[in-house]
């Protein structure tokens, strides 16, 4: 085969390191976004953080020489927002508070226990492997293995069965247990059996578990020979129990808890809507006037740099570009966000009035990419993850989105509306008869909504209420 040279001429579309870079930006909550901006700070050495003033105005970064650097008078900043509150108006910062997490919780009650060293080392690692729920859902076997690797200390499927007894006493009650069954049975051993339901309770739990789990509740009596009275006093006992220990650590503690910081502050007052980016703590840079001044001085009267100062300048200027471009694109993302969200506002204003699900619009990615001549793709970033403070509470914005279902007289409504009447037909059913799904698909038709049955499964799925056998009470 001949080799021979040919031009081709082809189209292609590739995304520059600052589209990239505002892409990046765009996706970050308002947490997120005050640690990347002190990264860069960290990362760029001429980028420094100003004091917050009314005084600043904003100016857009353009192309940059030599020339500029010298003929500039101050270095362009920007702001997230305007300051047209008066003086005794404050902003009231939300703070992202984290305490112990459930690990170093356990591990210090670990320390009130007279352990050998060795048992204290495989303890902490056992501890290590129980997940956020509280259940340690790795064999033994493995984490023995793994222990030999990482710490190097020969361990056996046994003795971290005697270690993990220790880690069943601690609080809160079932944690490190190994499926719901032992959990629960952990929180019974922890309460006093001073009582024939709880006895029953742990009887139930013992034997009959995957009975009770099936809810066969009239098999159960039958097995057990209780009155209905007695059983029902013991599965109050079971619901009493948590699924989920890792969580009782978490709801008793408020210094675990964190709190979402909203990336919009809504304020409703007299019909009026104020809509403002919550900037609190999110820092304000600028490039620092020492590396325009140093700029200068390496340049002479005549224009020219010596040869031994060209690699410094290039590479200050290389530092003071990245800069300008890293504001351009903070100042772009507020510029995103606010046009996006004041869009979501006009498109829900009825909603965010009182906060009522069923004034609801339907409404989809697409709808508000139209109307702020966005792509959908840059409206789905500006909404993953971020949230609005209204009078109301705090919203995630990607809540607010629904798909459109239509009505026998042609009505296009929310498909939280329909959430709603699916869940209000469940909170008053009768539980000894629970509602199927097609009997639930009947009473949507009947209120004039088309839905099909598998759609009802899945709202139902979405709102995580159980199918009707397991909703089904005595």
């Amino acid at each position: 085969m001949a080799i021979n040279q040919k031009q081709v001429l082809s189209l292609q579309q590739k995304l520059s390191p600052q589209q990239i870079q505002m892409i990046k930006l765009l996706e970050l909550p308002t947490v997120q976004l005050e640690q990347r901006i002190k990264q860069e700070i960290e990362d760029n050495i001429v980028l420094e953080e100003e004091e917050r003033s009314s005084e600043d105005e904003e100016q857009q970064p353009q192309e940059i020489s030599v020339d500029e650097y010298l003929r500039e008078d101050d270095t362009p900043s920007y702001k997230s927002h305007i300051n047209n509150f008066s003086k005794d108006d404050k902003q009231r910062p939300v703070y992202l508070t984290e305490g112990r997490s459930l690990q170093e919780y356990l591990v210090e009650q670990l320390g009130y226990r007279n352990l050998s060293e060795r048992d204290m080392r495989l303890a902490v690692y056992l501890i290590g492997s129980i997940d956020e729920d509280g259940y340690l859902r790795r064999d033994l076997e493995s984490v023995a293995d793994d222990i030999a690797f990482t710490v190097g200390i020969e361990t056996s499927a046994e003795e971290l069965e005697r270690i993990l007894g220790i880690i069943h006493e601690l609080e809160p009650a079932g944690i490190g247990a190994r499926d719901l069954r032992e959990c629960l049975l952990l929180q019974m051993d922890q309460l006093p059996a001073n009582s024939r339901a709880r006895r029953l309770a742990r009887k139930i739990l013992t034997t009959y578990f995957d009975e009770f789990v099936k809810k066969h509740y009239e098999k159960l009596m039958a097995r057990l020979q209780v009155s209905e009275e007695d059983f029902r006093e013991a599965i109050a006992e079971i619901r009493r129990l948590s699924p989920k220990p890792g969580n009782l650590y978490a709801e008793g503690g408020t210094d675990t808890t964190p709190y979402i910081i909203p990336d919009f502050i809504l304020d409703y007052q007299d019909g009026h809507f104020n809509l403002s980016m919550n900037s609190y703590n999110v820092p304000e840079v600028r490039v620092n006037r020492r590396y325009v001044e140093m700029i200068r001085d390496m340049v002479g009267a005549d224009g020219k740099v010596k040869e031994q100062d060209r690699e410094a300048l290039q590479f200050v200027k290389s530092k003071i570009d990245s800069a300008k471009w890293f504001i351009s694109a903070i100042k772009q993302r507020h510029d995103t966000l606010m046009r996006t969200m004041q869009t979501i506002l006009d498109y829900q204003q009825e909603y965010f009035k009182d906060g009522d699900r069923s004034k609801l619009r339907p409404m989809i990615l697409k709808d508000i990419a139209d109307r702020t001549g966005l792509d959908v793709s840059t409206i789905s970033r500006v909404v993953n993850s971020k949230y609005v403070q209204t009078q109301f509470g705090i919203i995630l914005l990607k809540s607010l989105f629904s798909e459109a279902m239509q009505t026998d007289s042609g009505e296009e409504v929310s498909s939280y509306e329909i959430k709603n009447i699916l869940q209000q037909c469940i909170d008053d059913e009768d539980k000894r008869r629970p509602l199927t799904d097609e009997t639930l698909m009947d009473i949507l038709n009947s209120k004039g909504y088309r839905i099909a049955r598998r759609t009802v499964a899945k709202y139902r799925e979405m709102l995580g209420i159980p199918v009707a056998r397991l909703r089904k009470q005595i």
